[in-house]
């Protein structure tokens, strides 16, 4: 892994000299399982999960002067505008694994700056911190479509969870009880911030996944009821989705008029059960195309992403795999017709 043990010895000792961070992180799993990593190693602190797309920006400044913290880490965002971190009065730090960005007045750990195929998720990075909450760290690993060689010690921990022969993560992520676990830390980040942030602060008191799985305690009983609450209207939408497989490359479902934003779960999910197709979902919202797109190893998204959008109203971009993008409503067709002439 790209990161030195040099740097994760900066990074813990960040960490571990701070009295009241803040936390900005991601809305999915890996953003997660990092900001519980490193909140239940220092126990002080508190989390800003950002919802509305993966950046931080200047909007943000407000909460920082609101909070008033003594330092900042910045976890799995793939964006941080420099008008914001010129802002800053206190030592930001900035854990991420998307395409590396240059940026100034910030201390910046990215495994693909020596390694640009080095695509290890955030929430690797935060459990070699912190070396402890190894099936936190999972799920956000795991949630990220990445096995790790860790797994093999989580196997043997917890082995009703992921056994041993499992050695894909998407056969980890919808064939076993892992697989369950992860679906829960991402639909528990669903709706209202009020009531993410109340399921994210029971999650920082949890001590086993067998407490959220079987609802064990209160506070795994809690958990587990606000994700059956969202599993309904996802497995709706799944199977409205799959109608709209055919014989064509590209698998292209749209939904409008819900509450919350499924594109990733479905991307994913649909790619599981159709490995050779592309998968284009998306979520139609303000006048824009919300969208997440997966494909199997046989194509590289990012530059076919580039392309079509070419003169398009929109932007998009992510990994070698798996890539989100925003697109006007009035060049959507365009769009569309862009993408299936290139795959």
């Amino acid at each position: 892994m790209a990161l030195t043990d040099k740097q994760y010895k900066q990074l813990r000792d960040e960490l571990d000299h701070c009295k009241k961070p803040l936390f900005f992180f991601h809305d999915d799993p890996d953003g997660l399982c990092s900001f519980l990593l490193l909140y239940r190693h220092i126990k002080e602190g508190k989390g800003i999960c950002i919802k509305s797309s993966p950046k931080v920006d200047a909007s943000f400044i407000r909460k920082v002067e609101e909070y008033g913290p003594d330092k900042i880490f910045i976890l799995d965002l793939a964006l941080v505008n420099q008008d914001f971190l010129d802002a800053m009065k206190v030592p930001v730090i900035w854990i991420d694994h998307h395409q590396p960005l240059e940026r100034d007045n910030v201390k910046y750990f990215n495994p693909r700056v020596a390694d640009s195929k080095d695509n290890i998720p955030a929430s690797y990075i935060c459990y070699r911190i912190v070396e402890k909450d190894l099936w936190v760290a999972v799920c956000g690993i795991v949630g990220d479509w990445f096995l790790p060689p860790l797994s093999k010690e989580f196997s043997e921990r917890y082995p009703k969870l992921l056994p041993k022969n499992i050695t894909k993560p998407d056969k980890a992520l919808f064939s076993t009880k892992l697989g369950e676990l992860i679906k829960i830390f991402s639909f528990i980040l669903k709706g209202k911030t009020e009531d993410v942030m109340k399921c994210i602060k029971v999650l920082t008191r949890i001590e086993t996944p067998y407490e959220i799985l079987e609802g064990s305690t209160p506070q795994g009983k809690f958990i587990l009821r606000r994700a059956k609450q969202i599993e309904k209207d996802y497995d709706d939408l799944l199977k409205e989705a799959l109608k709209s497989v055919t014989k064509d490359k590209l698998i292209l479902y749209y939904y409008k008029g819900r509450e919350n934003s499924f594109t990733k779960e479905l991307a994913n999910e649909i790619l599981f059960k159709y490995p050779n197709k592309v998968i284009l979902i998306c979520r139609e919202k303000g006048g824009e195309m919300k969208c997440s797109l997966r494909t199997g190893p046989d194509l590289i998204l990012p530059p076919i992403l580039e392309k079509a959008l070419h003169d398009i109203d929109g932007y998009g971009g992510g990994h070698e795999h798996a890539c989100g993008a925003c697109i006007k409503i009035d060049d959507f067709n365009q769009f569309v017709d862009n993408l299936r002439k290139l795959i």
